[in-house]
């Protein structure tokens, strides 16, 4: 009779079981720039501040809001990042870098809510040229 090494040491090699994955996982902002076939990935740290009306423009809205985020995808016309600050629809942002190359406003055009994450897609209200350079 012959015995198999997993019999000899009593394992058991062929159970179901889930491990997760090494690689990493698709961003929430990646699934949102699958809708902007122009943007790029980038890893730019900005600072945005909501202005203080209401994305309708009539109403105040309180004080401005500030948060320091990075800017994942970007297109010629567009920023996508990740915030805790939960934004909407036609929000205004003003959006600066460090080094002052990025200092513009934008409207907030698509938004995804996570639990704790707003997922935003701004779009530039003015021109900014080479803010982005594709090789």
């Amino acid at each position: 009779m012959t015995v198999s090494f997993r019999e000899r040491v009593g394992i058991a090699l062929a159970q179901p079981a889930t491990a997760q994955s090494r690689a990493a996982r698709t961003s929430t902002v990646a699934q949102l720039a699958r809708f902007f076939p122009e943007a790029t990935p980038v890893r730019i740290p900005v600072q945005f501040t909501r202005s203080h009306h209401t994305s309708n423009g009539n109403q105040p809205g309180g004080q401005g809001v500030e948060e320091s985020t990075v800017i994942e995808f970007g297109t010629s016309r567009e920023v996508l990042f990740a915030c805790t600050t939960p934004l909407e629809f036609a929000d205004i942002l003003r959006l600066r870098n460090s080094d002052g190359s990025l200092d513009t406003e934008a409207a907030v055009v698509a938004v995804q809510y996570h639990p704790g994450t707003t997922i935003v897609a701004a779009r530039f209200l003015n021109s900014v040229p080479n803010w982005i350079v594709k090789p």
